[in-house]
């Protein structure tokens, strides 16, 4: 990743906030690892402000797609009202290993974390743990994959991994909750933020970006049925400061 890298992958621009697609293997912030992450590089986003963007959320390094960023502190306090709030539409991608039980559901399972005074944690299934709520819906499969559309009802972490697990549909390539197949030649997790909605603006539309298919992922959405032709969005247009 360079400067020049994230600003080809803005989706979104305005006074208030900007989304970029993240690729999958890049972390949000900086861990006990000295590895590589998006905070390096957001003075590359500032455009003329006296401050970069901060997240206004989250996602997980292995996880692609649409990340939202507020670009002063008036509009981190507002995009975090429409997080907490869960007026934020966060719809995701994934393929995953088997086929669900039904054509659509939803799943409704609080998750809480394994060993968590250590880094070697994970998260679980547990009634006492967060509430934790996804709705799904089948898109494509053919017999050994299957497409997936999420959209998750709360952000608690590692939840859509945790909940397709839980229904016999591992995500591929997650090391973690399930086994990825060994037959594709990219084996990172394929598990996309396809698109975000956000009603930022009280008296306007919600705005609703989307980003496009990464290339690990592009092999087996066609093994499932996806055409690109007609999933192919046109790319958002940036407003002016």
């Amino acid at each position: 990743m360079t400067p020049a890298d994230l600003l080809s992958r803005i989706l979104y621009r305005d006074a208030m906030m900007l989304i970029i697609d993240k690729p999958s293997g890049l972390a949000v912030h900086a861990s006990g690892r000295n590895d590589e992450h998006l905070g390096q590089y957001l003075d590359a986003l500032a455009f003329g402000l006296p401050q970069p963007p901060e997240l206004a959320h989250r996602l997980d390094r292995e996880t692609s797609g649409c990340l939202v960023l507020g670009r002063h502190r008036q509009a981190l306090k507002r995009l975090g009202g429409l997080f907490a709030t869960r007026r934020v539409e966060k719809i995701y991608w994934a393929v995953v290993v088997g086929e669900p039980p039904t054509e659509s559901g939803t799943i409704d399972r609080p998750l809480a974390k394994v060993d968590a005074s250590t880094r070697h944690w994970r998260m679980k299934i547990d009634r006492g743990g967060q509430p934790a709520v996804t709705d799904w819906r089948l898109l494509g499969r053919n017999g050994r994959l299957s497409w997936l559309e999420c959209r998750p009802q709360t952000g608690r972490t590692h939840q859509l991994r945790v909940h397709l697990a839980s229904i016999g549909c591992p995500i591929v390539g997650d090391g973690i909750y399930g086994r990825g197949t060994a037959d594709l030649v990219d084996d990172r997790l394929h598990l996309h933020a396809r698109a975000v909605v956000l009603p930022l603006y009280p008296k306007k539309a919600p705005i609703s970006v989307t980003a496009p298919v990464p290339t690990q992922m592009r092999d087996a959405l066609a093994a499932c049925g996806c055409d690109f032709d007609i999933e192919r969005q046109p790319e958002a247009a940036l407003r002016s400061d």
